[in-house]
């Protein structure tokens, strides 16, 4: 059995824990290879090398750091076909889908290479007579980053890639379901050029979460998961004086106007929910149906996705894969069973899908609900996977408050083809990040990514602006020259004259 294990220091490292968890193949449902889950002293190991390896690695002018991160860049793309397989192999999502995500963390990459642009700082001269003031932003230290099993390839590129240039050095916590892709970005990062101990890996569960938490050299921490765990970790890291930013859950609205082009919603909805089996923070897994098109977009809707192409993410054919775990699967069904019982309409049933020659895969069906109400668990809680729900409204301002009251507030979506109402959403929305007839409206790079409410704890987005600032500390100086003229001691509040 293939044993995955941390790398520190420029080298896999096996680390002194016994434990191993299991990673599976989800078309398959075969265990594919062990992985190695890190101890406290594994992790308190890494952030050693990292602080060790921040030294010089922060007196790096930036020119240099970044002309790794090119390189860096140039080894992502020529060994894409292996990462994007990957990520297929443990993940399951479908080949097209997993070389997207892929694109979208390589983007942050390329961000990343122009950053000695975005260190500058600013300079003043003559704030008051003869003192001239100016700003620079520094690298922190040792930084962390806990990430999700659903896009292996990218969420962690949101934070290394970011941290790494402003000068910090890195340790990354992956998933433990789809550890393998962290490890050859890591490898292909060392290949470029990055010294040894700069990024680090360590695979694991909630010890080494803790471990993170606990340890006073790590001085900020990135998230991307679950509420629960990114409040967790928010009051935690913040006990523990650390700068934090956690993702958490979300369960995405999109409004559909009667006036849309209902053929863009249908669509857009049906790429958003089903795509990836609805295992993305940005699923679209509420549509809101505004007015008279009710009836039209679930027909419309339960056609596409009674045709869903079903299959193993290798398969060109296939526009779904399956779930990434046989415990998720369970769970997801479990949602399902719920709906039916607090009394939605399933329009489509995906819960007995079976797929010939790979029957013991971790597959679902595409699940449709109509008559979705705001009191059903289905709609308030975060489903995670390929079940799309629509609620009924009776006009816009319904939709709009729907979307406002609730708890989470990552992504939204409207469809339509009113600028008054587009205009009207997008600025009263209480959301992150919103959508005009656009159904995942994840931001490009050199924007940043977060929600509001319970979706984000702390106060900056990922990545882009907000990424530079979260990795970095500001510090401002103020400096006078003697001209000779000595004055006598002031011992009120200086001010500039």
């Amino acid at each position: 059995m293939k044993l995955i294990e941390h790398f520190i220091e420029g080298k896999n490292f096996s680390g002194d824990s016994k434990r191993t968890g299991k990673v599976f193949n989800p078309a398959t449902g075969e265990q594919s290879a062990e992985v190695k889950l890190g101890t406290a002293k594994d992790l308190n190991y890494a952030v050693e090398s990292a602080k060790k390896a921040f030294e010089s690695w922060s007196n790096k002018p930036p020119i240099q750091r970044a002309r790794i991160m090119f390189k860096f860049k140039e080894l992502i793309e020529k060994n894409s076909d292996e990462l994007t397989k990957t990520i297929v192999s443990e993940h399951g999502k479908v080949y097209e889908d997993a070389k997207g995500s892929l694109v979208r963390g390589l983007e942050v990459v390329e961000y990343a290479c122009g950053i000695p642009q975005m260190l500058k700082g600013e300079f003043t001269e003559n704030v008051g007579t003869n003192v001239d003031s100016w700003s620079t932003r520094q690298p922190l230290g040792v930084c962390a980053g806990i990430t999700p099993f659903n896009f292996p390839a990218m969420v962690p590129m949101w934070m290394f890639p970011m941290a790494i240039a402003c000068g910090n050095t890195f340790v990354l916590k992956p998933s433990e379901k789809d550890p393998s892709c962290s490890i050859k970005l890591a490898e292909l990062f060392l290949e470029a050029g990055l010294p040894k101990g700069v990024f680090n890996v360590v695979n694991g569960d909630k010890e080494s979460v803790d471990a993170i938490i606990k340890n006073k050299d790590v001085l900020a921490v990135s998230f991307v998961g679950s509420t629960p765990i990114a409040k967790y970790i928010y009051e935690n890291c913040a006990k523990n004086e650390k700068r934090v930013q956690a993702l958490g859950g979300a369960k995405n609205h999109c409004v559909v106007m009667p006036d849309c082009d209902l053929e863009q919603a249908v669509n857009g909805l049906m790429g958003a929910a089903y795509g990836s089996a609805g295992e993305r923070c940005m699923a679209q897994s509420v549509a809101v149906a505004v007015g008279n098109v009710g009836d039209d977009l679930v027909k419309n809707l339960a056609k596409k996705v009674e045709a869903l192409k079903i299959g193993p993410g290798m398969d060109k054919k296939s526009e779904m894969g399956p779930l990434v775990t046989k415990e998720h699967l369970e769970k997801v069904k479990s949602y399902v069973d719920l709906g039916v019982k607090e009394g939605a309409k399933l329009i489509v049933d995906g819960r007995k899908f079976k797929l010939q020659g790979y029957e013991n895969g971790h597959y679902l069906g595409g699940c449709l609900f109509d008559h979705v109400k705001k009191d059903m668990r289905i709609y308030k809680e975060e489903i995670f996977g390929p079940v799309l729900s629509v609620v009924r409204v009776k006009n816009f301002d319904e939709a709009l408050q729907l979307v406002n009251d609730h708890e989470f507030g990552n992504g939204v979506s409207i469809f339509t083809r009113d600028g008054d109402s587009a205009r009207t959403f997008s600025n009263k929305a209480k959301i992150g990040m919103v959508g005009i007839n656009i159904p995942i409206p994840v931001p490009v790079a050199f924007h940043s990514f977060g929600g509001w409410k319970r979706s984000l704890f702390g106060d900056q987005h990922m990545h882009g602006p907000e990424g530079v600032r979260f990795y970095t500390k500001l510090k401002t100086m103020t400096s006078r020259w003697p001209s000779g003229l000595r004055s006598d001691p002031e011992f009120t509040m200086p001010t500039m004259k």
